[in-house]
């Protein structure tokens, strides 16, 4: 799943390879989240419409996971380099500029991270001593996610700042490289 690839013949750095783990089990983890999130939507809309009794707590709970998985896979984006960036002026600007985009482009990430982190954190300590109503759970857990995926996008994007200034490729061309040659398709 990891895009970055070693110098020729060098093994990847021992962080990498343990951040390489942590992102695809937060990948598995979020997908899990959004099967379960569809599960209980499924769920509650059996109850409301064949049963006509609605469980209170399922909506809130569907909410909570997809917040989990959109804050998860957001940071795995910025790992697999599928995040904003400033691709236009890649395409236009000489190749040498690319690093330099690139790193600005994770620098911006890392910031919005930490500001993730940040606010998030503000956010938790705000609201842990309510209680989310259907659930019974403290309110900062609301936030919760937005906290693990603004560090994870932190982790994610330092290791691919780290990786490029020790000469590993973390920017290849995803959008070049992966597209076969296509046909010239004729107009009728």
């Amino acid at each position: 799943m990891a895009t970055t690839t070693a110098k020729a013949g060098a093994a990847p750095p021992r962080f990498s390879i343990l951040l390489s783990r942590i992102c695809d089990g937060v990948l598995y983890l979020a997908g899990f989240g959004l099967v379960l999130m569809t599960a209980l939507v499924a769920y509650q809309v059996f109850f409301r419409f064949v049963l006509n009794s609605s469980p209170s707590w399922t909506e809130t709970s569907a909410i909570m996971l997809m917040n989990w998985f959109i804050f998860l896979g957001a940071a795995v984006g910025v790992r697999e380099n599928y995040h904003m960036g400033f691709d236009v002026l890649v395409y236009i600007l000489p190749q040498g500029s690319k690093g330099i985009l690139r790193t600005l482009s994770d620098l911006i990430a890392l910031a919005f991270g930490v500001g993730m982190v940040w606010y998030g954190c503000k956010l938790v300590g705000l609201t842990w001593h309510t209680i989310i109503p259907a659930l019974e759970l403290p309110g900062g857990f609301d936030y919760l996610p937005l906290v693990a995926g603004g560090a994870l996008i932190c982790l994610f994007s330092l290791e691919r700042i780290v990786l490029r200034w020790s000469g590993v490729d973390v920017d290849r061309d995803l959008n070049l490289e992966e597209v076969p040659e296509m046909p010239a398709v004729q107009e009728a």
